[in-house]
């Protein structure tokens, strides 16, 4: 790999998020592809800062250093892609369920997987079931990700894969779901495709679900 390249990569691991722009720049003003600036240094990258997490070497403040480190490389790239290129990896929905105002996981699993390639659609907090099918319809997302983080607002996550199916777009999306009082159990109770117990799992699963589905 070309030494730019790692630099960013590196810069993105090591949060200097001051110095990101002027890397990118660098790279593209050198005529290093903007494809391979994306894949083998920003989105590398996260999955660095993702098993790093996971395993417990950085924290929630640091993974979101890295995450704003990411998408400012990112806008430095986004103007030199060809039409056509840079596509994202799948188009995942993201919200917490109706009657729950909590998003801070959300967010954070939001920037993870912005990092890792997709498009992801933030429909918010206290998300109706009948705004969710309108958007579903619009957008025909490959994910929809469902966040609780409140015991009495779990049963929504049920509702909505309940009523989604019986207006027969059960089948046209994969649901994933999460939060702190979900469980593997309960995503296997209700009928979800899986369940991601922390932002790093999140990812890893909807690209299997995205992977599956095509």
């Amino acid at each position: 790999m070309d030494d730019i390249l790692l630099q960013i990569k590196d810069a993105v691991i090591t949060r200097k998020k001051n110095e990101i722009e002027g890397l990118v720049k660098t790279a593209i003003e050198g005529g290093t592809d903007p494809n391979s600036i994306i894949e083998d240094s920003l989105i590398a990258a996260m999955d660095v800062v993702g098993q790093k997490f996971a395993s417990s070497e950085i924290f929630v403040p640091e993974m979101l250093v890295s995450a704003l480190t990411m998408k400012l490389g990112l806008e430095v790239v986004k103007p030199h892609l060809k039409t056509g290129e840079g596509r994202s990896r799948g188009t995942i929905i993201m919200g917490t369920v109706h009657g729950d105002l909590h998003d801070i996981g959300k967010n954070i699993v939001i920037m993870m997987l912005e990092g890792a390639g997709f498009k992801v659609v933030d429909m918010g907090v206290d998300l109706t079931v009948e705004k969710l099918i309108e958007q579903l319809e619009a957008i025909q997302p490959d994910v929809l990700g469902l966040s609780a983080l409140l015991t009495t607002t779990m049963p929504e996550m049920e509702r909505t894969i309940h009523v989604l199916s019986e207006k027969g777009l059960r089948e046209k999306v994969k649901i994933m779901v999460g939060g702190a009082p979900v469980d593997q159990s309960f995503a296997d109770r209700i009928g979800a495709d899986g369940y991601g117990a922390d932002a790093t799992e999140a990812v890893q699963l909807a690209r299997q679900l995205i992977a599956g589905a095509r």
